[in-house]
């Protein structure tokens, strides 16, 4: 299974339990598993057995067919907005203080990353370009207006965006301030253009 089919999954289960107000060891109990492991499936650290995961399934009291409905291992929409209050908390077993935040994750083989900052000034202004590649980008500070051909996304500090950079596309500052960006970069290797 694809690392973000994965995810999607523990996602589910954890969205299921806490919509039913479930509490980890309640699962746990029904599944008769630990809530150790329970933990680790949500978050995404361990892969549970087909039969694990059928338990957890009728455990919550879903059907099968309703539970993968929308899981979907496909192709990425053309471009993915996450702001910062969607992105998902996850904890790590023992750890205290610690405050992880999946904003986006995506299965890369035979690909190239490449992770740039960039300082976009009040004036800055260039021509839409395309790149080979997808492109990531979290906003560290300021405001960003993302231009494409036929729609403009306004990204704020602590929001991100995951777009096929074959599209024509530009950022803009509409401030009076510097916005800076950090950005990822995904090119596939083998030639055949983006992930």
């Amino acid at each position: 299974m694809e690392e973000n089919t994965l995810i999607h999954i523990s996602n589910r289960i954890k969205e299921i339990r806490r919509e039913k107000n479930i509490t980890v060891q309640e699962l746990a109990d029904r599944v008769n598993v630990s809530k150790g492991l329970i933990s680790q499936i949500e978050n995404n650290r361990t892969i549970p057995s087909l039969l694990v995961l059928v338990n957890i399934i009728s455990a919550l009291e879903v059907d099968l067919n309703q539970f993968f409905k929308d899981i979907n291992p496909g192709a990425l929409p053309a471009v993915i907005i996450r702001r910062k209050e969607d992105y998902d908390t996850f904890e790590k077993e023992q750890a205290v203080g610690f405050l992880y935040q999946r904003i986006f994750t995506k299965t890369m083989k035979n690909s190239t990353v490449d992770i740039v900052l960039l300082e976009l000034e009040p004036d800055a202004t260039r021509p839409m370009v395309e790149t080979e590649a997808f492109e990531y980008k979290y906003i560290l500070s300021g405001k960003v207006n993302y231009v494409f051909e036929d729609q403009t996304y306004t990204l704020n500090q602590g929001d991100s965006m995951l777009f096929d950079g074959r599209l024509p596309h530009t950022p803009k500052n509409p401030t009076n301030e510097k916005a800076i960006m950090l950005i990822v970069y995904f090119f596939e290797q083998n030639g055949n253009g983006p992930l």
